[in-house]
């Protein structure tokens, strides 16, 4: 190779990862939004300009390459696609989107990974080739795979992508004696939690918090409660109070409760008059936890958020169903008699299968980022 054509592949190679994090950072518009769906990004650049750009629109529909597309228009004929994930092959509720590629005449594709839903697995990179369009995959692999793990996770495992949350005082708290509510972060951490819940498709709590906390579950940054997840109860026998905040606010933002199958029905009849969704899973003591999280990926949920107390905490990390833990580390105190955060058989299964990503302080606190090894 030359000096200059080496120079050329360098160039186009660095265009490409700087259109691709386009493409991510537009799919991450989307997430928490788009569920079943997977959250995708898509850019079309032509000579160097972009000339359309896309992202997985709310419920789903539009995908990111036909926004993409229809803001293109003719302009993305012999043109280049940077997409997030695979175009889809198949037909579901719209066409393919690598039939709108090819009829639209774009010429090149970088895609950033396969997908795994098995009705696609390859084919519509396939379709792509056959077309005669140069395609491309694998660029920021592993920025996508994290965007879309909870779509990977629901095509892999039939279940929903975890995030832990908790927040942890400095002697070790979770909470204050007797279940009181306590504040543990400060207003920065509080924002970051809010900015989560966003981006996620649900955020499920312990009945025992609903009744400590009596918690709302949204996210109240300025301008984006529309952006709040669906918010779970796991109530086996339905005691959720029909005063709750939760109940109140039912008809506004979606409230699901799931219970065991023998949870009165009276009790199902009047949180569905004020517009609660009771789901059923198991006949247990308690719904067991596989068996909730495959219900709730049979309703289309991806990326779910965990925020109970430490009992929930530890059936999750006992059942290996922790996929990313985030722990807020606050420098306030709870006293001795507070709720320890961990228990030590749970902190060592964490410790095995997790892995430290990332830690960062925001003033007197601290944010720890764990993932699935």
């Amino acid at each position: 190779m030359s000096a200059t054509s080496g120079s050329v592949g360098t160039d186009l190679l660095t265009d490409d990862r700087r259109f691709m994090a386009l493409a991510l950072a537009l799919g991450r518009r989307g997430l928490g939004r788009t569920w079943p769906n997977p959250a995708v990004g898509a850019v079309i650049v032509k000579n160097g300009v972009i000339v359309g750009r896309g992202w997985t629109q709310p419920g789903g529909r539009p995908h990111a390459e036909v926004e993409a597309l229809r803001r293109a228009g003719d302009a993305a004929r012999g043109a280049t696609l940077y997409v997030t994930l695979e175009p889809c092959s198949h037909y579901g509720k719209s066409p393919p989107c690598a039939d709108a590629v090819i009829t639209a005449g774009i010429s090149r594709v970088v895609s950033a990974m396969e997908d795994p839903n098995p009705e696609v697995a390859g084919a519509g990179h396939a379709r792509l080739r056959a077309a005669g369009i140069a395609v491309e995959v694998g660029l920021s692999a592993e920025e996508a795979r994290r965007d879309h793990a909870g779509h990977i996770r629901r095509m892999r495992d039939g279940r929903p992508h975890i995030l832990l949350k908790l927040a942890v005082s400095a002697d070790g708290k979770a909470g204050a004696a007797g279940r009181r509510p306590v504040s543990i972060t400060g207003e920065a951490m509080r924002d970051r939690v809010h900015l989560m819940r966003a981006e996620s498709d649900a955020i499920m709590v312990g009945i025992g918090t609903v009744l400590a906390d009596d918690p709302m579950l949204t996210c109240r940054l300025p301008g984006m409660e529309k952006n709040s997840p669906v918010r779970i109860v796991l109530d086996s026998s339905l005691r959720l109070p029909l005063g709750s905040r939760l109940v109140r606010s039912a008809g506004d933002l979606p409230v699901w409760v799931i219970a065991r199958d023998d949870a009165p029905r009276v009790s199902e009849a009047s949180l569905a008059e004020r517009g609660v969704t009771v789901l059923r899973a198991g006949d247990g003591r308690r719904p067991a936890l596989a068996a909730v999280l495959k219900l709730l990926a049979a309703q289309g949920i991806t990326r779910l958020m965990v925020e109970g107390g430490p009992t929930l905490a530890d059936s999750l990390i006992g059942a290996d169903l922790v996929d990313e833990l985030i722990s807020f580390h606050s420098a306030k105190t709870v006293g001795p008699d507070g709720i320890d955060a961990f228990d030590l058989a749970s902190l060592a299964l964490l410790t095995q299968r997790l892995k430290k990503a990332d830690s960062e302080a925001v003033g007197a606190e601290r944010c720890d980022m764990y993932s699935r090894m």
